[in-house]
Order: C-alpha cells, then sequence, then structure tokens
C-alpha cells in the first residue's frame, strides 16, 4: 500500500485516537487498550514500509503518549505519590532519555571548560568566584579546615537556607525552557563553570582530596540533581522548538508536564543533599573517611540508579515488545 494511501485510510482514526488522548475525561481502560494494540499495528506497519517516513514518528509519539494514559489508570492497589515516582516518572524519562544525555555532556563538557580555563588562566578562578570568595578559600585551605566555609550558623538554619536556595535555582532550571531550552543551557552554564572553576582551586593548592571528602558529602545528591533539573528545562524547551507531529500547543503542554515531573522528582534529593550540607558536611574532618565514602558513594549510587537506570527497568517491565 502507498504512504499516502496508508496516511488517507487512517488519518480520521488517528485523529480520534490523539482527541482521546489529550480529552481530560476519564476513559475505559478497556478502550485504551484496544487502541494502543491498534496504534501498534499500525506503527508495525509503518515501519515495516515507510521506516524513515513522517507517519512513522508520528504514530510513535501517539503510541507514547497513549502507552502513558493507561498506566496513569493502573494505580487501584497503589497510592498517587508512589505511582508517580515508582512508574510516571521512570516512563517519562525514559521517554526522553535523549535529552537527559544532552544535560549529562553539555554539564561535563561546561565543567571541563571551568577545569581548563582555571588551569590556564591564574586570574580567571576570581573572575568566576570572586575576590572574597576565593580568599576565603585559600585561607581556610593554609589553616587546615578545608571545610571550614561550612560550619557557620546553627544545622537548622543551615538547613532550611540552603535547601530553599537549591529548590530555587533548580526551579529556574526547568522554568528557564520556556526560552527553547537556551535559557535552561546558559544557566547551566554559569553553575557549571562556577563548579569547575571551584573544585580546580583545591587542585591546584593540593587539597583535592580534603575537598572531595567534604564537599562532595552534599554534593554527589546536589551536583546530580542540577543536572537532572536541567534535562528538565530542556525537555521543556524542546517541545516548543521541535513540536514533531503535534500541534505546539499541545506539545507545549506535553513538554511542560513532563518537564514538572522531573523536576518534582528531584525534590527528595534536593532535600536530602541540603540535610546532609546543613548537618554532615560541617563534620567532614573529624569523621572517618570510610563514613564520607559510604556517603557519598551511596547518595551518589541511589541517585544515578533512580534516574538513569530504574528508568529502562521499568519500560523493559511495562512493555516488553519494545
Amino acid at each position: 500500500m502507498r504512504e499516502v494511501a496508508f496516511i488517507k485510510q487512517n488519518k480520521d482514526q488517528w485523529l480520534a485516537f490523539e482527541k482521546t488522548i489529550f480529552s481530560n475525561q476519564t476513559q475505559k481502560p478497556d478502550f485504551l487498550a484496544d487502541m494502543y494494540i491498534q496504534i501498534m499495528n499500525d506503527l508495525s506497519y509503518a515501519q515495516t514500509f515507510y521506516p524513515k517516513s513522517k507517519v512513522t514518528q508520528y504514530l510513535n509519539n501517539l503510541a507514547a503518549q497513549t502507552y502513558q494514559k493507561i498506566y496513569k489508570l493502573k494505580r487501584i492497589e497503589e497510592n498517587r505519590i508512589s505511582y508517580f515516582f515508582k512508574t510516571e516518572v521512570p516512563l517519562t524519562i525514559y521517554q526522553y532519555r535523549n535529552y537527559l544525555k544532552f544535560s549529562v555532556l553539555a554539564f561535563l563538557i561546561i565543567t571541563a571548560i571551568g577545569v581548563i580555563s582555571a588551569h590556564y588562566d591564574l586570574n580567571f578562578s576570581r573572575a568566576i568566584l570572586g575576590d572574597s570568595y576565593v580568599n576565603m578559600t585559600l585561607n581556610n585551605i593554609e589553616s587546615g579546615d578545608v571545610m571550614g566555609v561550612y560550619k557557620s550558623g546553627s544545622n537548622w538554619g543551615s538547613f532550611i537556607s540552603i535547601t530553599a536556595n537549591n529548590l530555587n535555582v533548580g526551579l529556574r532550571f526547568f522554568v528557564y525552557g520556556v526560552f527553547g531550552g537556551i535559557g535552561t543551557l546558559f544557566f547551566l552554564f554559569q553553575n557549571a563553570i562556577m563548579l569547575g572553576t571551584f573544585q580546580y582551586l583545591f587542585v591546584q593548592h593540593n587539597a583535592f582530596m580534603d575537598s572531595f571528602r567534604g564537599i562532595w558529602l552534599h554534593g554527589a545528591m546536589e551536583i546530580t540533581a542540577m543536572v537532572i533539573e536541567a534535562f528538565a528545562g530542556f525537555i521543556f524547551g524542546g517541545s516548543l522548538l521541535f513540536p514533531k507531529t503535534f500541534s505546539r500547543m499541545n506539545s507545549f503542554k506535553i513538554g511542560f508536564k513532563a518537564g514538572f515531573k522531573i523536576f518534582i522528582a528531584t525534590i527528595p534529593f534536593t532535600i536530602a543533599a541540603g540535610f546532609i550540607e546543613g548537618y554532615i558536611t560541617r563534620y567532614a574532618k573529624e569523621m572517618p573517611d570510610i563514613i564520607n565514602y559510604l556517603i557519598i558513594f551511596g547518595t551518589l549510587a541511589i541517585i544515578v540508579y533512580y534516574f538513569f537506570i530504574y528508568p529502562y527497568k521499568v519500560h523493559r517491565k511495562l512493555n516488553p515488545l519494545h
């Protein structure tokens, strides 16, 4: 069958399916299941005979949206919050996994730029971090108390202020996506450059391991969450720049919801990082190294597993045909 005839034969049905997906009305699971099977059949046909066609891309997007809607209804024995974190967020991450790869790559490249710039330009650190902060850090290194900056204020006060600031930063990563992702990329550039420059400052003064045992107690979660928050912003921005086969308004709605889900999912990790920074990092020097490393690699393993590994497991479990 020619592609034009295939589209003409099924177009009305696909448009009806699309209308159903974006409708706020609750649909019967059996109806959605039948709809999903029909879409998958059409997608299989299109992949066979028109593998590089836009109709194949359209049906793939339609299948993904239907798939999400079906599993939103499967919460009979599962409360909404549990379903959100165990199923909905991982499926969203998997669907937009290429944006996640871009976020990680951009972060690593920009951080490397900060390190390299600080290595070759002695004044770069002061230009990025400011003279007062660099001087304070150098004084702490010389006095043998690398984590001195984290010891000011009370535990509770530090936890509240740090967490509030990090939540604000995370929200900005997402919201700046409204500028087609450019705002998110620029904000990521600012933060990653600072990270690379700051970390290299300790390398220059032979205090890297001391800084690693302290800063990354909370940084393992905080910095990884920053990459995920940028990922949320890129999803939002990408929905505006690349609506694909959807109308730009529908694409905007999809991208906003998907990105906001990812941002919400980072909040528990941001709070945990704030707690560690407020209550534990200040005691990094006094703690046994093994405890420091257990916290660093343990928290890093948790957030990496949830955002980078678990989504693939959920996808394979619920959709073994893909």
